[in-house]
């Protein structure tokens, strides 16, 4: 009968860890996260889509730049 019983137990020791997981995740995301404003978030956006824009041109310069490097290259041999 004990051996039966211990499953039981241990599950419920599980649930009641998940419970209070859940419970501890919620009180942070509410009470202790701070969330970015309308426009901080809108200036981080804007900083991240210029970044991209940015790092996009560089490697289009750098493909566009090596591709007549190779075919400068190439049309040597």
């Amino acid at each position: 009968m004990w051996v039966r019983f211990l499953p039981s137990v241990h599950n419920f020791f599980n649930c009641m860890k998940l419970i209070n997981y859940f419970k501890t995740s919620f009180t942070e995301l509410v009470e202790k996260t701070t969330w970015p404003s309308r426009r901080e978030l809108t200036n981080s956006a804007v900083v991240v889509l210029v970044a991209s824009l940015l790092i996009a041109a560089v490697v289009w310069v750098m493909d566009f730049a090596f591709q007549h490097l190779m075919t400068f290259v190439y049309g040597l041999l």
